[in-house]
């Protein structure tokens, strides 16, 4: 079978005319390439969704958090799904699911430059940041070293450089990381740990105090870089990153606070990098349990755990987190197409890097602080007695292990907050007018008492046979340096009314037996509850007052002026064994008879160290109350902040000394202040034409609104309302955390409103200029604040903008 023919053709014969376009069907075909190579044919397209009456705002800002507008043409029209089952489709726009719609928009990363011009291209956008850097270490190190006196707080957090060096053992309210980091500043400086740091006190040649500062100071330099990559992570435009950064740059109040050896830089430098991080992995979540995924939330976790190891302040940015958390598992947990697994390898992340992550990095800086302050200090009594059994220069170690009569000690109340029982030959000025007993946190002589036996036994005597103190025993203590007597009695105590007052009555052969005490043994921590006798440090007692029935208790109640502030000791009513208040243990004993224990006997574990440490802290600041016996003329309210009524003077305000005041720069303040107010505003404006079905803006630049707002508000929100409910003293610098979530809302309102909108350029360049002067001229006329005012304060004129401020001498 022959095959089929094959025609073949060789063009057209050479006397055939041209044909022309109307001998072929004409068929329009809406390209880029056809529109191009013919510029005249016009192109009809049915772009119902781009008309000008379906959106009256578009973002079409170019920035580093923004490439090409807030998306992408083609990112953005790939990721609008729209709602065609039968309802009104262009009010329906919304993106596509497994789709960060929000923050930064991820780009590619570019290949390797092959010529330095193709790197410094690549490389441009850190231009800017960079430059604000070198400002900002120009604002922090200008005449840091200015005043050579200890200045304000530094009194306080300057001393935790010398207990560092010396390695004492110092209490504070405060975790360690950021007391750690003071004494490390301390180590590289040269300091040889020497120095007091009396507040007002000239330092002495030998203490690097500009050195420690610079270190200090460095933390302060790192929050303007941070500022700014922030802005860009949360997807703003390159105009307000730029504002964001100068207002971070330029206000006064961080600017002061910075410039000295505090804990305050060290607090917003972890704040601020929470958050960026937070904004880092929230930009990785369209590609999740990638690598830059668990990076970026790891280390969201160990920001977490910095900042709550500096101050507990750092929780509130922690909530911050939490709550972005929840929003982001309760939407996957909303998305059907997701598998169980999927969701529970999200719920263990989240649980892993953002709990346990942070609660190790907090927990490693009490193992650090343990370790390091391994000597005996002016701190250590807060501590349990165990623990401080194994610092060196402690002699509780040489203790005899059982206690019997005749020996001298002193008792430590085992609840939180608690000290030694103590007495003075002060007098009650209320109740029975008697010798007054309290409880006290440092050790002197005044807390030793004798363990004797009841009056019924006027032939004991110390040098006879030893008999060793049991529970059940009925004895008498008395204080060592007054010889008085423990006494409790029918009158009311002076702050804690329904208890009975406790006292020291009589001397070494006067009492009654209001003097007589049951001693109650709860356990022991080496033995548990199998114990004979009572040991040192080990055993948790209780002392029953043999004739009323009620407890020796120390509590939190504090004592006025006249009981020295210290802790008030009564006798409780109620008979409640689980009172850890009503718990007490021989902290320190001495007996020429009795030899002295195993120093293994005394170990106290890790976790025990921890818990006991941190409740302490917790009682500590919730002590911290106003003093209403005086005037606290640098407190303030949490109602003075952000309208800044009151600021507060760091130090002396003689003329002949250099004066810091720590105030913010007013615009930046109060810009953000009326920046959180008015996101509301605009928040409920934007729902209430949401429901009358306009549309303002697309799907993705809504997410994009609430999730820079939301991230901005509720840091506010969560850093400022707590103070509210605190009873304890408040002061200006406890804003500045909150200021930084009023900057960054403060820069989203005027990215949204005038650098993203659909203003001309040169509108958005004139509003730029404008607000930029603002800050910068608001910086210049404040800067006097931080960097120092010298001479007479009153020959300074136009630093008092509100009559509040105490700027002026009257």
């Amino acid at each position: 079978m022959r095959p089929s023919q094959v025609e073949i053709d060789f063009g057209t014969p050479p006397d055939t005319p041209p044909r022309i376009s109307s001998d072929f069907e004409e068929i329009p075909y809406p390209s880029d390439h056809w529109a191009a190579a013919n510029p005249k044919q016009e192109e009809f397209l049915p772009l119902h969704y781009m008309s000008e009456d379906t959106s009256t705002r578009r973002r079409v800002a170019r920035g580093p958090g923004s490439p090409g507008g807030f998306m992408r043409d083609d990112e953005h029209e790939a990721n609008i799904h729209y709602d065609d089952e039968g309802k009104d489709v262009y009010s329906k726009l919304r993106p596509a699911k497994g789709r960060v719609s929000s923050g930064r928009i991820h780009k590619p990363y570019p290949p390797p430059p092959t010529s330095i011009s193709e790197f410094i291209a690549q490389n441009l956008e850190h231009l800017p940041p960079a430059i604000y850097t070198l400002l900002s270490c120009w604002t922090r190190f200008h005449k840091i070293g200015h005043s050579n006196v200890v200045v304000w707080d530094e009194a306080h957090f300057g001393k935790f450089g010398s207990h560092y060096l010396k390695r004492e053992f110092y209490f504070d309210v405060h975790p360690p990381l950021g007391k750690m980091l003071v004494g490390l500043a301390g180590l590289l400086s040269g300091y040889n740990g020497g120095f007091e740091f009396k507040s007002g006190v000239e330092y002495p040649e030998e203490v690097p105090y500009v050195a420690m500062r610079v270190m200090m100071a460095t933390f302060g330099v790192a929050l303007v870089p941070l500022g700014w990559y922030t802005a860009v992570e949360l997807g703003m435009s390159s105009w307000a990153c730029h504002l964001v950064a100068l207002m971070v740059l330029c206000d006064v109040a961080w600017l002061c606070i910075s410039r000295f050896i505090l804990l305050d830089s060290m607090l917003l430098f972890f704040t601020f990098t929470t958050v960026f991080f937070l904004s880092k992995f929230h930009n990785q979540q369209y590609q999740s349990f990638s690598f830059d995924w668990w990076m970026w939330l790891v280390m969201t976790g160990i920001s977490i755990g910095c900042v709550t190891s500096v101050k507990w302040v750092g929780l509130f940015v922690t909530a911050v987190v939490g709550l972005y958390t929840i929003e982001d598992l309760w939407d996957k947990f909303g998305d059907l197409r997701m598998s169980k697994r999927e969701q529970i390898r999200h719920w263990s992340a989240r649980v892993v890097c953002l709990i346990v992550v942070p609660i190790l990095v907090y927990m490693a800086s009490f193992k650090l602080h343990f370790m390091i302050l391994n000597h005996s200090g002016p701190g250590d009594a807060q501590m349990s007695s165990l623990f401080q059994a194994h610092l060196v220069g402690n002699d509780f170690a040489k203790n005899p292990l059982e206690v019997a009569f005749g020996s001298k000690i002193t008792l430590k109340n085992m609840g939180w907050g608690g000290g030694l029982l103590h007495s003075h030959v002060q007098t009650f000025p209320v109740g029975s007018g008697q010798q007054q007993v309290t409880c006290y946190h440092y050790k002197d002589d005044n807390n030793d008492w004798v363990v004797l036996p009841k009056w019924e036994e006027p032939d004991y005597n110390p040098n006879d046979e030893l008999r060793y103190l049991k529970h059940g025993d009925v004895i008498r203590l008395q204080h060592a340096p007054t010889t008085r007597n423990l006494h409790s009695h029918n009158i009311a105590a002076p702050v804690t009314k329904l208890n009975n007052e406790v006292a020291c009555y009589g001397n070494a052969t006067i009492g009654d037996f209001h003097d007589y005490w049951v001693v109650e043994v709860v356990d022991d921590v080496k033995q548990g509850s199998k114990v004979e006798r009572i040991h040192s440090l080990t055993t948790r007692l209780r002392f029953r007052h043999q004739a009323l029935g009620c407890y020796l208790r120390a509590a939190n109640a504090v004592l006025p002026q006249w009981g020295f502030k210290q802790i008030e000791v009564s006798c409780d009513k109620e008979n409640n064994p689980g009172d850890v208040h009503t718990y007490w243990n021989v902290e320190s004993h001495w007996n020429d008879r009795l030899p002295p224990a195993d120093v293994k006997f005394y170990r106290s574990p890790f976790l025990r160290d921890f818990w006991h440490l941190n409740v302490a802290m917790m009682t500590s600041n919730n002590a911290l109350v106003p003093d209403p016996d005086k005037e606290d003329i640098l407190a303030s309210s949490p109602t003075d902040w952000p309208w800044m009524r009151l600021g507060l003077r760091m130090c002396g305000w003689g003329d002949n000394q250099a004066k810091y005041y720590l105030l913010g720069t007013p615009f930046i303040w109060w810009g953000g202040t009326i920046s959180i107010i008015l996101s509301l505003v605009v928040l409920g404006i934007y729902l209430t034409r949401q429901q009358r079905k306009y549309v303002d803006m697309d799907a993705a630049e809504w997410d994009h609104f609430l999730y820079v707002g939301k991230i901005a508000f509720y840091g506010w929100f969560l850093h400022y309302a707590p103070f509210f409910i605190m009873g304890r003293v408040t002061y200006v610098h406890h804003y500045l955390p909150t200021l930084y979530f009023a900057v960054l809302m403060f820069g989203h309102l005027l990215d949204h409103f005038i650098f993203s909108a659909r203003w001309k350029e040169k509108t958005k360049r004139i509003a730029f200029g404008v607000i930029a002067f603002l800050i910068v001229a608001n910086f210049w006329w404040f800067r006097g604040m931080a960097w120092g005012i010298d001479g007479p304060i009153n020959e300074h004129w136009g630093l008092l903008w509100r009559k509040s401020w105490n700027i002026y001498n009257a």
